[in-house]
Parts: structure tokens; sequence; C-alpha cells
């Protein structure tokens, strides 16, 4: 049971994290129509792309590609400190 716990609460936080993150690049994408171009726009909205695929599985009848890309910019990491502000400060 108490595995069970400690499993069901990493997942928990981790998911709250990964949220986080990815409403701060919305915020980012948001902010990217707002400001003028300029060093500001290039500096909070530069993003480093980590990319996983994609994967193709071609199998008769169909075909099933998979990817997964995750998009860091610094609004993203500040969406990600507010979570774990979040996390900390509710626990």
């Amino acid at each position: 049971m108490e595995k069970s716990r400690k499993k069901l609460a990493l997942v928990f936080v981790l998911g709250v994290l990964l949220l986080g993150a990815m409403l701060g690049s919305l915020c980012g994408e948001l902010i990217k129509s707002a400001l003028p171009e300029g060093v500001v726009k290039e500096v909070l909205l530069r993003s480093i792309d980590i990319s996983l695929g994609p994967g193709i599985l071609d199998l008769v009848m169909f075909s099933i590609t998979l990817g997964f890309t995750l998009k860091f910019n610094l609004i993203g990491l500040v969406g990600l400190a507010v979570a774990y502000y979040l996390i900390r400060f509710w626990r």
C-alpha cells in the first residue's frame, strides 16, 4: 500500500510539473503575438526542442506514426518554477 501511494504521489508531482511547463509555454506563445520584434522577444521566446521520433510502424492494412517533441522556452521554465512552488506550498 505504501509503495503504491508513493508511486501515485510521484506521478502527481510529475503531472503537475508537466502541466506547469505546458501552461508556461502556452503563455509564451500568447506573449509572442503581443510583443514587438526585438531583443526582449528573442530572449524570452528562444526555445530548445527535444524530440523523439517519428517512429513508423507500417503494417499491411494501416500505418502508425508516433513522435514526441518538447519545446522549452524561458516562459515555460517560469511556468515550471511556479508549478514547483505551488506543489511545495500545497504539501
